[in-house]
């Protein structure tokens, strides 16, 4: 999620949602509405130190390293990751303001009476 994104998003259930917040809310959960997404960054997420090598995301899926890449990719245009080159090899963390951002969109801050 970008910036604005990150900054934006009252909670669903208290305010409606302007355009751009909604086309920013709609890029992350479409992001997260694949299996292999969301396996990907919990395995991120779950990983050692909060990263986790592009080498060892490959494994476990029966999908080609172009498919994983082209899901990584994903996920870092929602905003939800982002990675850094070291030598041949990326290394990917997840946005923890991102991922806050997403779920607090949809927490109730009020209980309806």
């Amino acid at each position: 999620m970008n910036a604005d994104a990150a900054a934006c998003c009252a909670p669903v259930v208290e305010t409606a949602l302007s355009e751009p917040q909604a086309v920013a809310l709609a890029r992350v959960f479409k992001a997260l509405a694949d299996p292999v997404r969301l396996r990907l960054l919990s395995m991120i997420t779950g990983a050692e130190g909060g990263e986790a090598c592009v080498c060892e995301l490959t494994t476990g899926f029966d999908v080609s390293g172009p498919t994983i890449s082209h899901h990584l990719k994903v996920l870092r245009e929602a905003g939800l990751i982002e990675g850094d080159r070291r030598g041949t090899w990326i290394y990917y963390r997840a946005i923890p303001a991102a991922l806050a951002a997403a779920s607090d969109a949809l927490a109730p801050t009020r209980v309806p009476a």
